[in-house]
Parts: C-alpha cells; structure tokens; sequence
C-alpha cells in the first residue's frame, strides 16, 4: 500500500491541564486537601492564606441559636487586665491560665488541676512486641535467658498467642547455645507473667487460665470457673448450657454467675497494646435544623482559605511584558485555576450534601429506620452529573448531624420490595433487625427464620439468607451463640 494523506472530521472529549486538577482535587478528602493546598502554597508565590475570609464566613455562618455563643462572648468581655510586667522569677503560666480560646482565665493556676494538656494529643502506642521486649530487658535475666526470651516474643503474635511450640523454639536456638527445653520453658512461664496477663499462651484454655492467676486465691468460686474452662469450654462457646448443667451439676443460677466472670477476661489479650495511631474525622459539611428546617453549610475550618497575593500581582502590571515576569504570568494563571478548582469543589459538595439531606430528612428526624434507599445514579440524575463524579464526592467526605459523623456513601443503599409495591432501605431493614435481636428473649433468640417471618408481616419481603447477610454485615452471631441463662 502507498503511504496517503487523509482528513477526517471528528468529535472527541480532551482532558485539559485544568479538568484534570479540578478531578483530582474533587477525590481527595480533607486532610488530602489541606496537604495539597500546603504544597501549593509553597511553591507558587502568587497565592497566600486569606487571613480574614476564615473569621469572617465563621462569623457570618454562626447562627444566633447556636448554644454557648452568648456564654463565650461574655467570658471574652471579662478578661482580666494583664499587668505589664511580671517578676524576672516567675512564669506566664503561674500567674494566669490559657484558655482554649486563647484567653487569660480569671483564677489562678493551682496544683489540683485535673485537665490533663495531654489528653487530645495524637500519639501511636508501641507494638506487642516492643511492649514485652521492654519488659523482657527490664528483667533481671541473663543473657542465654535474654536471647531465649527474644525468641519467643518473635514467636507470638498480635493477639498475644505463641504460634510455635516449645520444641521447634528449643530447636532453632540449640544450634546457637547449648540449653535444654526446660530452659525454654521456663523463660516462656516468666513471660507468660508480663503484662498483657494471658499472654504467651498456646491456646485460648491456657490463656484463660493465665489470666485467673492475678485473682487471690480464695475468690469466691475461683476452683468452679477453674473447671469450667479446663474441661467444658467448649460447651461454653457452644452455648450448650443444658448439658454444661447436667454434666457441672451446677444450677442455671450458678451457671450464669460464673459464665458472666469467665466472660469479664480477654480471649485476645495482645489487643490491648496497640500501635495504630488515632485517626480523626474531619467534617466536610455541617447539617443543623433551623426553625424547623434542615440547613446546610461548609465546613470553614476543613481548608484554609486561599486568594491571590496582591503584592505579586501588582508587580506583575507594573512590569508589563519584560522577560522577567514571564513565570510570574505562569503563576498567576495557575492560581487562578487552582482557586476556580476549589471553588467548583466546594460547590459541588454543597449540591450533592443539600439533596442528601433533601431525601433523608427522615433518617435525620428518627433514625437509620427513616432511611430511604437511594443509589448514585439517583442523584447524578437530579443534580445532572456523570456518576463517576457524584462517587468521587461521595468518597471520604463526611457529613457532620445532630445523629453523628457520616461518611457520604453511608446514606446510599440498595433497597428491597415491600408487599403494597414500595421500597425499603437495607440500612432501615439492618435497624429493625438489631431492634429486634436487642428486645428479644435471651433463652430463646430469634432465628433468621423467625426475623425473616417477622419482616414480612411488616410488609417487607426479605429471605433468610437475606437476613443472615445482613445480620453478618453488623457483626451479630447466629441464634445460637446469642443464647443467654437468665
């Protein structure tokens, strides 16, 4: 074939540099945002912090019934004069206190101050394993021990259980020292004593067991709960309590007080040392009824307000087209862009959060049983956009009411037929199932048939496995581990 030259005439969609940004910036959540506005800021100097726009929309946004807006006003307005100078020996902080707000508090510092200035620090905890191995070098032990004793922590795993036995330990480590398997049995029981209690242990009898030992020995049915766990634990998991009662010959009432003791200790002890560090929540949107009506308004402190640095442009005209201004012409338009784009961000978060709260208005009145099913094409058909971007919005972005803190996609769910031909939510379905299962005869719980039977004289057609779905997706055992003696 010979090489040719053709025109065609055609349409296609071309993602700009700006469409792109404004993509970008819509999926990111708050804290992503506030990190990408950060680095922005830094490296294009056209664009700086609005100082004023913060106050200013805070106190335009605050309405008049908001509770302890007058108290604060007050508390202001009595400040205590601040002498000008202070003793060369003395601090700021011992003579008046800071509050949160800033302010000097009128009564001096004193000693049984209960405030603790380290309670809403976010700080990470240290693991398990750094957990026993500061306790394991604090120990009065010799170095064959120490090394025995690092082995065996390696050995356990987060929920403080030792996955390997004793001979495979003892066998990884005669290669390298000369000990015996006592030796390793005994460094084990030492650590077995640290702090969770209950760890080290190789299963969950054992690790029961262990924790009874920080009881004094004559507790009151000490021996009992002894011989429950080493010999019918497993009709206690198994909620078998008529056989647990003709094999202990103990009464239900007995049964029940040392069943309720058993279950007071912790199956997982290594959770209680935790090295995941706390995540907080920052809401996108703020949802509050006002006379009556559900308002809707952004959050000021979420992002940090941005504008144009005035200073840079007027430098900009005054150098009219020289060389030199070239890349501030870039940035400016950057900034430009990067502003329109938050913009657009914000105004959309706005429009897909008020016809949120326009279809959920019952959930926000009465609860998740007020829930009514919706899904995202929903609301990209109402607000005219593609459901890819209302998905986007919807991903991370948190919506603050009077009912708590919820992520956007929480009030999306699939629904399920009624009798008369409606429809109902799965999240209004889940809340009547944990009503249910909560209200109901603990000797006697319901089964997923009864709850289904239950549901559909309600007019609401859900299957047994149906119920058993979502009862699974609340974390809510079957019937017969919910099982309780009275």
């Amino acid at each position: 074939m010979k090489p040719s030259l053709q025109l065609k005439i055609g349409q296609h969609l071309t993602m700009t540099p700006q469409l792109q940004q404004a993509i970008r910036l819509l999926q990111l959540s708050t804290l992503e945002l506030q990190t990408e506005i950060q680095q922005t800021l830094e490296e294009n100097p056209m664009l700086e912090v609005d100082e004023e726009s913060p106050q200013r929309e805070a106190a335009e946004n605050t309405d008049a019934e908001a509770p302890g807006a007058d108290e604060l006003s007050l508390d202001m307005e009595k400040t205590q004069d601040i002498p000008d100078e202070l003793a060369v020996d003395t601090s700021w902080e011992d003579i008046y206190d800071i509050n949160p707000t800033g302010s000097a508090a009128s009564t001096p510092s004193s000693d049984n101050d209960n405030s603790d200035f380290l309670e809403n620090q976010s700080i990470s905890g240290n693991s398990l394993h750094e957990h026993l191995l500061w306790q394991l070098n604090n120990s009065q032990i010799s170095e064959t021990d120490l090394m025995i004793g690092i082995t065996i922590i390696d050995a356990i795993d987060d929920d403080g259980y030792l996955t390997e036995s004793i001979d495979d330990i003892h066998q990884s480590l005669v290669d390298d020292i000369d000990i015996e398997r006592d030796e390793v049995e005994a460094v084990l029981h030492r650590i077995q004593r640290f702090d969770p209690l209950g760890v080290g242990a190789t299963d969950l009898r054992e690790c029961l067991l262990l924790q009874l030992d920080q009881f004094p020995a004559d507790t009151k049915g000490l021996d009992d709960i002894r011989m429950l766990i080493s010999n019918h634990l497993d009709l206690i998991g198994a909620h078998d309590y008529a056989r647990l009662q003709r094999k202990t010959h103990r009464s239900e009432e007995e049964l029940n007080i040392l069943i309720n003791f058993i279950q007071t200790l912790n199956p997982k002890p290594g959770s209680l040392i935790s090295n995941s560090a706390t995540q907080y929540v920052i809401p996108d949107i703020f949802v509050r009824k006002i006379n009556g009506q559900w308002r809707i308004t952004l959050n000021p402190e979420a992002a940090p307000k941005i504008k144009i640095n005035q200073l840079y442009a007027d430098h900009l005209k005054a150098s009219g087209r020289s060389e030199g201004a070239t890349h501030l012409k870039n940035s400016l338009q950057e900034a430009r862009w990067f502003i329109k784009s938050l913009q657009s961000r914000n105004e959309t978060l706005m429009r897909v959060g008020t016809e949120i709260v326009k279809r959920q208005q019952l959930f926000l009145d009465y609860g998740a049983e007020g829930m009514k099913p919706m899904v995202l094409r929903d609301i990209a058909e109402e607000l005219e956009l593609h459901e890819s971007t209302i998905s986007r919005v919807t991903t991370q972005k948190y919506m603050h009411t009077p009912r708590g803190v919820y992520e956007f996609k929480f009030f999306f769910s699939s629904h399920v037929a009624t009798t008369d031909g409606g429809e109902c939510s799965a999240t209004a379905i889940r809340a009547m199932m944990k009503k249910l299962i909560e209200n109901e005869n603990p000797q006697k719980p319901m089964s997923d048939n009864k709850i289904s039977a239950f549901l559909m004289n309600e007019g609401i057609n859900v299957a047994r496995r149906t119920v058993a779905k979502y009862r699974e997706s609340m974390l809510i055992p079957p019937s017969n581990e919910r099982k309780r003696l009275t």
